[in-house]
């Protein structure tokens, strides 16, 4: 027995015709009379007395129709919360990010994309850069926002920006004064710099031996907010993203110096599992911050730019909300 034919049924008995029945289920007339025959064979009992007309309801009809009703409605009720939970899986998205990537930023590009997405459910949350690849590898991100993207066996990295490198400084430093500089004359320079280890920090040491250039290293940090902190308070230089410190340079507690000679940026990826597929809310997603790397002095990639960086992974336990950012080390 179906729940298809329970369904004709009712549609028979509730409208009282067998031609609309057969209708509203797309079979024909004969198809809806022979479904109600196999259930009285089934049943061994007389469901429709089709001597009378209009046709009636045997009391054994009236007891199957009403538990025939029942189910019918039930399954109807429980596709519906099926499909409902489905869409809420597809429309649900999270996105674990390095903390530098820029909050002005990104709220603005949740608050538009929830704007022409409303059924989405995004939830943003900041980590530690090694986390950040834990978590979309063990799946409690499905997506990743990363500087000096790397792919591996289990993840993919998709190209999202670029951002130029500038020398910033106390508006007071010597070199405050320079529309620019080369990275040559950085020899000898009091630097505050990312902690050894991280993956800017090596991408910045390669660069200036390139140069044969040796700073003076006054203090190593693990995030950009310490390290513009340290320089506000004239404890040295320091080598950011540009779009790292905008907030300071209007606010004219740094000044920012153009670098000339080798290029010197920061790349961002969007990383995911290779072996899921980006629902469509992740696709969209991606779109938009593609569309959007082009604002405030970024460019967008051409390809992916790999970098070798030491990485030595962390346990991975449950990922701290976006509300909590204030707990969470603002990594480069």
């Amino acid at each position: 027995m179906h729940i298809r034919w329970l369904k004709i049924l009712c549609d028979v008995v509730d409208h009282g015709s067998f031609s609309h029945a057969a209708e509203l289920n797309g079979v024909s007339q004969s198809n809806a009379s022979q479904v109600v025959h196999q259930l009285e064979e089934r049943l061994g009992v007389q469901l429709i007395d089709r001597s009378k007309r209009p046709f009636v309801l045997t009391p054994e009809g009236h007891k199957f129709h009403e538990g025939a009703r029942v189910i019918v409605q039930r399954y109807d009720d429980l596709e519906r919360e099926v499909r409902s939970l489905h869409q809420a899986v597809v429309a649900r998205l999270t996105v674990a990010s390095i903390y530098s990537v820029g909050l002005a930023h990104m709220s603005r590009y949740l608050r538009e994309f929830l704007a022409a997405n409303p059924q989405a459910d995004i939830r943003l949350e900041y980590l530690h850069p090694h986390r950040v690849y834990d978590a979309v590898d063990s799946g409690q991100a499905d997506l990743g926002l990363i500087s000096y993207p790397e792919e591996s066996k289990s993840l993919a990295a998709i190209p999202w920006r670029t951002e130029p490198m500038v020398l910033v400084c106390h508006p007071e430093h010597p070199l405050a004064g320079k529309p620019s500089i080369a990275l040559k004359e950085l020899h000898g320079e009091a630097v505050v710099a990312f902690q050894t280890g991280l993956a800017i920090r090596d991408e910045i040491d390669r660069v200036l031996a390139l140069d044969d250039v040796t700073v003076k290293v006054a203090l190593e940090f693990d995030n950009i907010e310490t390290i513009k902190r340290a320089v506000e308070i004239g404890s040295g230089v320091s080598l950011l993203p540009e779009p790292t410190v905008e907030r300071e340079l209007s606010a004219g507690t740094l000044v920012k110096v153009q670098l000339t000679g080798r290029p010197l940026v920061r790349p961002l990826g969007i990383i995911h599992r290779r072996d899921r597929e980006l629902s469509d809310t992740a696709r969209r997603f991606v779109q938009l911050l593609q569309s959007r790397a082009g604002e405030s002095n970024l460019a967008p990639t051409n390809g992916l730019i790999t970098w070798q960086p030491e990485l030595t992974a962390q346990p991975v336990g449950s990922i701290g909300s976006a509300s909590s950012v204030g707990t969470i080390s603002s990594v480069g």
